[in-house]
């Protein structure tokens, strides 16, 4: 089983330019996260991210968890709103869609996840935007993870970290 999660941020660790990713992000992000995407059963979210970035169209099945009924996607046929712990919709998406899950989840979900053991490979973007929001030290996450390989496209740098 393989769970992967995929996260961007700002040279200085901001994980969102107002109130989005989108802020954070550069060209050769885009390009290659939605490339990577494709090679997965199905892609998890929180119902913040839902709410604040363009989920619209997701090539496979996108859970999102969240305690509210109403779902912020309606024009997504591939939507799941499921009301549940990140772990267990780690668990009921390997059943219900296949092994390969990918979390582009929020910083607080990647960090639990994480915390139970759960993520087996990160991918992460570090483009050279700053001073947006809700920062993270994406270098200890990156240390929690046995291995990392490290490539630069463009200014961008993608780290590919796994045990």
């Amino acid at each position: 089983m393989s769970t992967s999660a995929s996260l961007v941020v700002g040279a200085d660790g901001s994980t969102t330019k107002s109130g989005s990713s989108r802020g954070v992000s550069s060209r050769a992000d885009r390009t290659v996260f939605l490339e990577r995407r494709r090679n997965f059963d199905a892609i998890l979210i929180g119902g913040n991210t839902a709410r604040s970035e363009p989920y619209s169209f997701s090539p496979v099945p996108l859970i999102v968890i969240s305690r509210s009924r109403i779902n912020p996607l309606p024009e997504n046929p591939n939507v799941h709103l499921w009301n549940t712990s990140p772990a267990q919709a780690i668990n009921r998406a390997r059943v219900e869609f296949g092994k390969r899950i990918l979390v582009e989840a929020g910083v607080e979900i990647i960090k639990e996840l994480l915390a139970d053991k759960l993520i087996d490979e990160f991918f992460l973007t570090v483009t050279c935007e700053q001073d947006g929001e809700n920062y993270i030290d994406w270098r200890e996450i990156l240390n929690s993870f046995a291995q990392c390989d490290k490539s630069e496209i463009d200014e961008t740098l993608f780290f590919h970290a796994y045990n």
